[in-house]
């Protein structure tokens, strides 16, 4: 049992390095609309999910609906519903419900693509393993990221603030680049977002609307060919 709890250990080390640089923004990102450092921490403790988090803290700083909080989080957390399907499919069938409750707890992108690639089963003591530190490093590197924001000067403060923005273009400029469909994609979202924005719809809606219509074109326009 330590053996696989060690081997999930060591593939979880890549994946908590990774979570460390990107928490570290949520944390800076936190503190700059005024939330305090250990409720950013305790976000990031009990959610562990980017793209929720993110979303979720502007709707809180904009005082939105738990209504409209929910559908958003809804509706950009979808996915991992699907991915505990698929490793439903992976996991030794004696694992109790108990283990996958815990378990469904840390499936991400990055955890599930982990465990998923794995050639044999999977067992719960292996995935404990595998998402312990990935789990310690978001939650770390939110951390680091709160703290390191309350100590710089205002100056510093504001740049970074625009660079928060950078990367979130940066993570969508390579799959652009390298596929026209993703970037017709990701073009209708930022029209569709520019016309919500006029028409002063909520960010939450907002991002409920741009899911469905640039998803919706992307999927239709742009099936996947099934062999």
């Amino acid at each position: 049992m330590f053996e696989q709890y060690k081997q999930g250990l060591i593939d979880g080390i890549p994946i908590a390095l990774g979570y460390v640089s990107v928490s570290f923004t949520f944390g800076m990102m936190a503190v700059s609309y005024g939330m305090d450092v250990w409720f950013a921490v305790v976000i990031s403790l009990l959610n562990l999910t980017s793209a929720g988090q993110f979303s979720g803290l502007t709707l809180m700083v904009e005082q939105a609906s738990l209504m409209e909080l929910a559908l958003s989080q809804f509706i950009i957390n979808l996915r991992y519903a699907l991915m505990s399907l698929s490793l439903t499919q992976k996991i030794e069938s004696k694992t109790s419900t108990f283990h996958r409750a815990i378990m469904s707890f840390a499936i991400t992108d990055e955890i599930f693509a982990m465990a998923a690639s794995k050639p044999h089963k999977v067992n719960q003591i292996y995935f404990y393993g595998l998402m312990t530190l990935p789990i310690i490093g978001w939650t770390l590197g939110t951390l680091f990221g709160g703290v390191a924001y309350s100590l710089l000067p205002q100056s510093i403060q504001t740049a970074l603030g625009i660079a928060i923005y950078g990367m979130f273009i940066a993570i969508i400029i390579p799959p652009a680049k390298a596929s026209k469909n993703v970037l017709f994609v990701v073009l209708i979202g930022a029209l569709v977002s520019c016309i919500l924005t006029y028409f002063k719809v909520s960010s939450g809606f907002s991002v409920i609307i741009c899911a469905f219509i640039a998803a919706g074109l992307g999927a239709f326009l742009f099936p996947m060919k099934e062999d």
